[in-house]
């Protein structure tokens, strides 16, 4: 199981993705879904092996190409609309794209807002997604390591954002499309292979 810290006063969820009696499938309280096209998420609990030793993690391993393609990995137990969200995650292949994401405030799989970084064009965005569109409304041109551990962090309140890397200040932005609370979910992008290892979410009361 997925393991979960959450304290009352800072309304602060932690997850981890470290049971081995759950290696292979998807963790518990989330659900898999798919904004655009081809097949269907593989989303798989497993272990990341680098130099530090091993890491438990949670990965998209489908490897489809298709480019108008974005697994989620969404949380259920929660919804929010204002608050900070934290992904640690670590961009280790794919040809087509190399992305690790965050979907927040998230209606479904065809409607809310993600910020994303991207290994292979050296950027992070923000974007809105509308009927399984995808819109930009914000962005910066920014190095983004493939077999590195990094952090990306949204922070929202009301209309405004704010996007971090590795705790550093990228942008800010606003926009009004999705004004309510919704749900947290991982997000990749075609073949990317992102290993996840720990989603942060701290809900403002």
């Amino acid at each position: 199981m997925a393991s979960v810290a959450q304290t009352a006063r800072s309304a602060e969820v932690e997850i981890t993705f470290e049971s081995r009696a759950e290696a292979g499938l998807v963790p518990a309280n989330f659900s898999s879904a798919l904004t655009g096209q081809g097949r269907p998420p593989a989303w798989r609990l497993g272990k990341d092996r680098d130099d530090a030793g091993e890491t438990p993690t949670v990965a998209e391993t489908s490897g489809d190409e298709t480019d108008y393609r974005f697994p989620l990995l969404i949380y259920q137990p929660l919804e929010a609309r204002d608050g900070e969200v934290t992904v640690v995650f670590k961009p280790v292949a794919g040809r087509v794209d190399r992305a690790a994401g965050i979907a927040f405030r998230l209606r479904d799989e065809r409607n809310y807002y993600v910020v994303r970084a991207n290994a292979l064009e050296g950027n992070v965005r923000l974007y809105r997604v509308v009927n399984g569109q995808r819109h930009q409304f914000a962005g910066r041109d920014v190095a983004v390591a493939s077999g590195r551990w990094q952090e990306l962090t949204v922070r929202a309140t009301g209309n405004r954002f704010e996007v971090l890397l590795n705790g550093a200040a990228l942008f800010q932005a606003t926009d009004t499309t999705f004004s309510g609370g919704g749900r947290v979910a991982l997000w990749t992008k075609s073949d990317s292979l992102t290993h996840f290892r720990k989603l942060t979410i701290r809900t403002d009361r």
